[in-house]
C-alpha cells in the first residue's frame, strides 16, 4: 500500500517537473524576434535563435516577425505643385528594429499596417505636393520616392519601425482628365509640326531661290564665254577667209561660187528664176569667172 501511495507521488511529482521544465523554455526561429513578458511588463527581447529558458507561470513570450514586411496602399489622387492631380499607387516594406517599442507603441503588425498607411499617406501629399507633374512622372521620380522614404522613416522610427523602401508603382492622371490632356498634347503637337513643316518650306523656298539665281548667273557667264569664243570664231574664220583670197583670189572665188551652187541648188524643188548672163552663173559660161561678152545691139 505504501509502495503504491509513493507511486502515485512520484509520478504526480515527475508530471510537475515536466510540466515546470515545458513552462520554463522557448524556442526562437530565425525569422522572429520574442519580447519575454512578465505579469504585462516588458522583460527582455530575445533576437538570437535557438532554446531559451523563461520564469515558469510567471514569464510569457510574444513573437514578433522579424522578416521585412510588405505595406500595400490602396491609390489615391495627390494633388502636384502645378495643380494637376495625379493618381498614386505606392507600396512600403518595413522591418520591426524595437520589438519592445513596437510593442508598447502599436502592439500588433495590423495595427503597426493602419499607422504606416497613414504616415505613408502624409508623405506622398507632402513631398508630390512640392513637385510638379512632369518631375513626378519623368525626371525626378527615383529622388521622390527616396525622400518618401526617408520622412516615412523618421516617423516610423518612433514605432519601433525601419522603412527599408517605398515605392511609386503607378503615377497617371485621373481617367477623366486623360483624355483631354491627350487632347492638347496632341493639338499642341500638330502645331509644332506645322510650325516645323512652315519653317522647312521657307528654308527650302530660300534654297531654291539661290539655286535659281546661281543657274542664272552660271547660264549668263556661259553664254558671256560662248560669245566671246564665238566672237573669236569667226574672226579667225574671217582672217583664214582673207588670207586665202589674197593668196588665190581666182580660186577663192571659184570655191565660193561651188559652195553656193551645193548650197542653193539642194533638193528637188529648187527653183530659180535668173537671168542666163547673171552674175550667179557666171562659172557655167566661162570657167574662169570672167562675164561672157554681150550681144551687139541692133
Amino acid at each position: 500500500m505504501k509502495i503504491g501511495v509513493l507511486g502515485i507521488a512520484g509520478l504526480l511529482l515527475g508530471l510537475a517537473l515536466l510540466v515546470v521544465g515545458y513552462s520554463s523554455v522557448f524556442t526562437v526561429s530565425q525569422t522572429e524576434q520574442v519580447l519575454v513578458v512578465r505579469l504585462g511588463e516588458p522583460v527582455r527581447v530575445v533576437t538570437e535563435p535557438g532554446l531559451h529558458f523563461k520564469a515558469p507561470f510567471v514569464d510569457s513570450v510574444i513573437s514578433i516577425d522579424n522578416r521585412i514586411l510588405d505595406l500595400e496602399q490602396a491609390s489615391q489622387e495627390v494633388i502636384a505643385s502645378d495643380q494637376k492631380r495625379l493618381v498614386v499607387d505606392a507600396f512600403a516594406r518595413y522591418r520591426i528594429k524595437d520589438a519592445l517599442r513596437f510593442y508598447q507603441s502599436v502592439g500588433t503588425v495590423q495595427a503597426a499596417n493602419i499607422q504606416l498607411t497613414t504616415l505613408l499617406n502624409a508623405s506622398l501629399r507632402r513631398v508630390l505636393g512640392e513637385v510638379t507633374f512632369i518631375q513626378v512622372v519623368r525626371d525626378e521620380r527615383e529622388l521622390l520616392m527616396g525622400r518618401i522614404r526617408d520622412q516615412l522613416d523618421r516617423e516610423a522610427a518612433g514605432y519601433g519601425i525601419s522603412v527599408v523602401d517605398v515605392r511609386i508603382r503607378r503615377a497617371d492622371l485621373p481617367e477623366q482628365n486623360s483624355q483631354a490632356i491627350y487632347q492638347r498634347m496632341q493639338t499642341e503637337r500638330q502645331r509644332e509640326a506645322a510650325e516645323f513643316r512652315a519653317q522647312g518650306g521657307q528654308k527650302a523656298q530660300e534654297i531654291r531661290a539661290k539655286a535659281d539665281r546661281e543657274v542664272t548667273v552660271i547660264i549668263a557667264d556661259a553664254n558671256s564665254a560662248a560669245e566671246q569664243i564665238r566672237g573669236q570664231g569667226d574672226g579667225e574664220r574671217n582672217r583664214l577667209f582673207a588670207a586665202a583670197y589674197n593668196q588665190a583670189p581666182a580660186f577663192f572665188a571659184f570655191y565660193r561660187s561651188m559652195t553656193a551652187y551645193q548650197n542653193g541648188l539642194k533638193g528637188s524643188d529648187t527653183r530659180f528664176l535668173l537671168k542666163p548672163d547673171s552674175d550667179f552663173f557666171r562659172f557655167f559660161g566661162n570657167i574662169g569667172g570672167k562675164p561672157s561678152a554681150s550681144a551687139p545691139k541692133p
